[in-house]
């Protein structure tokens, strides 16, 4: 029973704090803006607040990435 709990457990952890199978890191170059990358990875330049959002704890503004910043893509 404790291998069940276990492994249930690493599942539900995996789920835990919004992060899916299809999350994925990218690491800022330069002359990337959110809207750049939001194009490339969704196809749209304005969905950029989605990935402000996954990224608050090391972004305060939008407009502000540093290159070389990994940044969560949801």
């Amino acid at each position: 029973m404790s291998e069940e709990t276990i492994a249930g457990g690493a599942e539900l952890e995996g789920a835990a704090g919004g992060a899916s199978k299809e999350s994925r890191t990218y690491t800022v170059q330069s002359g990337d803006t959110l809207s750049k990358i939001a194009k490339e990875y969704y196809g749209d330049a304005n969905k950029y607040m989605d990935i402000f959002n996954a990224n608050t704890d090391k972004l305060s503004d939008p407009n502000k990435i540093q290159v070389g910043q990994e940044l969560v893509i949801p």
